[in-house]
C-alpha cells in the first residue's frame, strides 16, 4: 500500500511542478508597431513559419547566436527562441539587455 501512495504522491509533485513551470515563464514585449517575422531557424535564411501582430508578448526558452540583424532595439546576432523550432531575431524584442537574458539553445 505504501507503494500506491509513493505514486499517488509523486504523481502531484509532477503536476505542481508544471504548474510552477507555466507560471514562471517570463515573457518579453516586440518593439511598438512591429508585425515581427518567426523563422524556422536561427536567421534571415530560414523559412518564415508565421508573422506576430503588433502588441505581441513573447516567451524565451533559449537563445542562439545567428544571423546579425538590425532592429528596433539595435544590432544583434541574438536569436530568441519562442516555441518549438519557432526564432526571432532579439533586435525587436524589448529584454533590457544586449546580451544574453536566458540559457543558450543546445
Amino acid at each position: 500500500m505504501s507503494v500506491d501512495h509513493t505514486q499517488e504522491a509523486g504523481g502531484r509533485a509532477e503536476g505542481e511542478a508544471v504548474s510552477t513551470l507555466a507560471a514562471s515563464v517570463k515573457t518579453y514585449a516586440v518593439a511598438p508597431g512591429v508585425r515581427l517575422n518567426v523563422r524556422s531557424g536561427p536567421g534571415t535564411g530560414y523559412d518564415i513559419t508565421r508573422t506576430l501582430p503588433e502588441g505581441t508578448r513573447v516567451p524565451i526558452f533559449c537563445q542562439t547566436p545567428g544571423t546579425t540583424v538590425s532592429g528596433y532595439y539595435g544590432t544583434s546576432k541574438i536569436w530568441d527562441n519562442i516555441d518549438n523550432g519557432e526564432y526571432v531575431s532579439d533586435a525587436y524584442v524589448s529584454t533590457g539587455s544586449d546580451g544574453y537574458v536566458t540559457d543558450r539553445c543546445t
